[in-house]
């Protein structure tokens, strides 16, 4: 078979996900099993990839997918919480007091509160938390879900206290004998060269990172202003606060990556939201109108999904006022659980099921293990790993008290005695959250198994490179000295695929290392721009939109998601090759 066909035949599943999904619109739970078919069809009769390592690498995806779903559950009980407590009427009054106009509420929840949540958490959870926030708060279904999506993209790279670079640029670059012995020719180690890659990726968001506030709150009114006056005059209007807002994030966003991979999303929030917030509580930058959405009969089907605000009457709105710091205190819980179990040493390496020293003793969370034919299974105390499923090498598992659903479903219970709820309203909440349940299933359970069967059809044979890595190589060998311009590009294209800027990093930051090598270029600029389009990605990764939607009811409705921020994709795709090609060609073409 030739190059050609080969190229397209691993491109099949995705043009597949565009024509239907994009294009023609059709919902996730009827595209993705198609395209889970054709991803098993290729990789059986064009990749040889034997049957079981197809089931096993399903499975693995299956068990992803229960992950997400475990997120969207979370998310969902604690949304249904808070609006059976009234809680969201009292977080209105607090937006009041500094601004009810919905531009300002975009920036302070949909771009910084979405980042911190991402530098502490990852995993789709800013979307998950964010999202359901903004619809009880009054935005219609499908804007909250655009307005996280887009608002949180430059914490990505940085996200879950810089996971994706220590995990995903650091350990495969070590692990992989080529990369590792050219870095360590340079006198580096892989630790000092993803640190300076750190380094770089947060210089291409320093500059693009400005624009996505703007780029946020001008969605929101053009797509859901008045249909009959579509006009980005509203976002205009607010475009120095949007640029402060920018620059108060990107500025010690980017001096704190000078320190360290963990903190860049972090610092960047709180201290960006610290100074938007006291700048506008002393009046300046505040908009001249207040700027809202259309009145809700007017509201087109499309944007309002099976979960509306005053569809759960508040129970306890009519007896009490509640203060603002209490209805704000499930979130505040979530965000400090979030920080601690991830920044806290050994707390997260505990969780995450690794035996740590503490004070002279190891302390370890394995119980046991069972193994034969299928692999073996190892039960701990905080979760579950499957290692060699079905007798191959692919494994995967569940840390139960590391992802953030728990610590959802814990500040949903905190939120009870919190909000002197009975037991009888909260059990509505946690049943009508788990009825939602169902169709995002479908559509992440097909997604994630199809994603997995592209990553993995290389895995059998340790000659034969994957369909991602093969469409990775086409691309490089076809544009030449003008890859620099589509690096980012490919890196966004891996994890809209797999829905991680991790795994992104980890399928294709060695390949970025090696393609910049084999050109001359510098691996330190190219690979960077690797972990910026991993983050870029994000906003149309398949299953962060059906785990988006799920939460604000609205499955069913990808392809128009996907539609809408492509306007962002093309918006730090063409900065950020911009400034690629810039600082390999005359910047900084010195740099390894």
């Amino acid at each position: 078979m030739t190059a050609p066909t080969t190229v397209a035949l691993a491109a099949l599943p995705l043009v597949l996900v565009g024509v239907l999904l994009v294009g023609l619109l059709w919902p996730a739970t009827r595209v993705m099993p198609i395209a889970w078919l054709s991803a098993l069809v290729v990789g059986y009769t064009v990749w040889e990839v034997p049957p079981v390592w197809l089931a096993a690498a399903t499975i693995e995806g299956v068990i992803t997918a229960l992950q997400i779903l475990f997120i969207v559950f979370g998310a969902l009980v604690l949304l249904y919480t808070m609006l059976r407590a009234g809680a969201f009427d009292a977080l209105n009054r607090g937006f009041t007091r500094i601004s009810d106009d919905r531009r300002v509420q975009v920036i302070l929840l949909g771009f910084f509160l979405a980042a911190f949540i991402e530098g502490a958490a990852g995993f789709g959870t800013p979307a998950a938390v964010v999202a359901p926030l903004l619809l009880g708060l009054g935005f219609p279904a499908l804007a909250a879900v655009i307005a996280a999506l887009v608002g949180h993209v430059v914490a990505v790279t940085y996200g879950a206290v810089g996971t994706p670079i220590i995990v995903g640029i650091r350990e495969p670059l070590e692990a992989v004998a080529r990369t590792n012995l050219s870095i360590t020719s340079e006198g580096l180690t892989a630790a000092e060269f993803s640190v300076n890659v750190a380094q770089w990726a947060a210089t291409y968001h320093l500059i693009a990172g400005v624009g996505i506030p703007f780029i946020a709150v001008a969605m929101v009114v053009y797509f859901f202003g008045d249909p009959d006056e579509r006009s980005l005059a509203p976002a205009i209007e607010v475009a120095p606060l949007c640029l402060f807002a920018g620059v108060a994030f990107v500025v010690p966003y980017w001096l704190s990556a000078q320190v360290s991979a963990e903190l860049p999303a972090l610092v960047g929030s709180i201290v960006g939201a610290t100074i938007v917030l006291v700048t506008l509580q002393a009046g300046y930058f505040l908009p001249d109108t207040e700027w809202e959405f259309p009145p809700r009969a007017e509201w087109p089907a499309h944007w309002t999904g099976s979960i509306e605000r005053g569809d759960v009457e508040g129970a306890l709105a009519s007896h009490q006022q509640m203060s603002i710091s209490r209805a704000w205190s499930p979130y505040l819980i979530v965000i400090g659980l979030l920080v601690f179990t991830r920044m806290v040493d050994p707390v997260g390496a505990l969780m995450q099921g690794e035996t740590v020293s503490l004070i002279g003793y190891k302390l370890t969370p394995d119980i046991g293990a069972i193994s034969g034919s299928f692999g073996t299974v190892s039960v701990g105390l905080f979760g579950v790993q499957w290692e060699q499923i079905l007798g191959t090498e692919l494994s995967n598992g569940i840390n139960l008290f590391y992802i953030p659903g728990t610590w959802l479903l814990v500040s949903a219970i905190a939120a009870i005695p919190l909000f002197g709820m009975s037991t009888a309203v909260a059990k509505r909440a946690w049943i009508e959250a788990a009825g939602r349940l169902v169709t995002p299933l479908i559509a992440l359970t097909f997604v994630l198994a199809m994603v997995q069967v592209m990553l993995q059809s290389g895995a059998h044979d340790s000659g034969v490179n994957s369909m991602i890595v093969v469409l990775a190589t086409a691309t490089a060998d076809l544009l030449g000295p003008a890859y620099p311009a589509v690096a980012a590009l490919i890196g966004a294209l891996g994890a809209a695929l797999v829905g991680s800027n991790t795994v992104s990093n980890v399928t294709f930051g060695p390949f970025q290392f090696v393609a910049a090598e084999n050109l001359d270029l510098s691996r330190e600029l190219i690979v960077g721009a690797q972990a910026v389009g991993g983050a870029i990605g994000n906003l149309v990764a398949i299953h962060n939109v059906v785990a988006a939607l799920a939460t604000v009811g609205l499955v069913g409705q990808e392809g128009r998601v996907v539609r809408l921020n492509l306007v962002a994709v093309a918006y730090y795709t063409i900065v950020v090759g911009a400034l690629t090609i810039a600082f390999v060609y005359v910047v900084f073409p010195e740099t390894f």
